[in-house]
C-alpha cells in the first residue's frame, strides 16, 4: 500500500512539473511542495529512528503534516515556492551525484542535496531566474519523479529503496528506464518551449501575473 500511495503521488507531482509548470505555476508549485515535504517528513523519522522509508505510522503522519505545511506556504508565499521548487530539484540532484559517485545513501548525500538545494534556492531568488530555467530543472525533476513513481507500482523498486539510493542504481542499470526517463525528460522540456511568450518572462513575473 505504500508503494502505491507514494509512487500515485510521485506521478502527480513529476507529471505537473513535467507539462505544465509554464501554465499554472501557483498550482504547479505547491503539488510539488506537498510531495517534496511528505518525502521529507517521512524521510526524516527513517533517518533518525533508523528505520525504512514509511516504516511506521510516525512516518505517515509526519510526511502529511509537512506536505501540507509546505504546499499551504508554496501556494501563499512567492520566494517559499521557488525555494522550495528549486531547492527540492537542487537536493535531487546533490544526493543523485553522491549516490552515482559510489557512496552510499547516508548523511553525506544528505548533507550535500541539501547544500545545493539551499544553493539553487538562494540563487533562483537572488538573480530573477528565468522560466526556462524552471522549465529545465523541472522537466528534470519531473521525468525522475514520474519514472520513480511507476517503478514503484510495478515493483521494480519499494519505498524503502528511498533510504538507500537505490532509485539511482536501477535506473543506471536499465535501460528501458533510462530511456523512458530520458524520452520524458526532453518531452517535458519541448512541450513547455512551445510556450515561447512565457519562456521570455522571468519566474517571478509569471508567478505575479497569476495572481492578477
Amino acid at each position: 500500500m505504500a508503494d502505491i500511495i507514494l509512487g500515485l503521488l510521485a506521478i502527480i507531482a513529476g507529471g505537473a512539473m513535467l507539462v505544465a509548470s509554464h501554465v499554472v505555476l501557483r498550482l504547479v508549485i505547491p503539488i510539488w511542495g506537498f510531495f517534496a515535504g511528505f518525502a521529507f517528513g517521512a524521510g526524516l523519522v527513517a533517518g533518525f529512528a533508523d528505520e525504512h522509508f514509511l516504516g511506521s505510522v510516525l512516518g505517515w503522519v509526519l510526511g502529511f503534516v509537512f506536505a501540507l505545511i509546505f504546499a499551504i506556504f508554496a501556494y501563499l508565499y512567492y520566494y517559499v515556492a521557488i525555494v522550495i521548487a528549486m531547492g527540492a530539484v537542487g537536493f535531487a540532484i546533490g544526493s543523485g551525484l553522491v549516490v552515482a559517485l559510489g557512496i552510499d545513501w547516508n548523511w553525506v548525500a544528505v548533507l550535500v542535496g541539501l547544500a545545493v538545494g539551499l544553493i539553487l534556492g538562494v540563487a533562483s531568488i537572488v538573480t530573477n531566474m528565468p522560466m526556462i530555467v524552471l522549465v529545465i530543472v523541472g522537466s528534470l525533476a519531473g521525468a525522475v519523479g514520474v519514472v520513480g513513481g511507476l517503478m514503484l507500482l510495478v515493483g521494480s523498486m519499494d519505498s524503502a529503496d528511498f533510504s538507500n539510493g537505490n532509485f539511482t542504481d536501477t535506473v543506471s542499470n536499465s535501460f528501458g528506464w533510462s530511456l523512458l526517463l530520458l524520452v520524458l525528460a526532453i518531452g517535458g522540456v519541448f512541450v513547455q518551449f512551445m510556450q515561447r511568450a512565457v519562456m521570455r518572462q522571468s519566474i517571478r513575473e509569471v508567478w505575479y501575473a497569476e495572481t492578477v
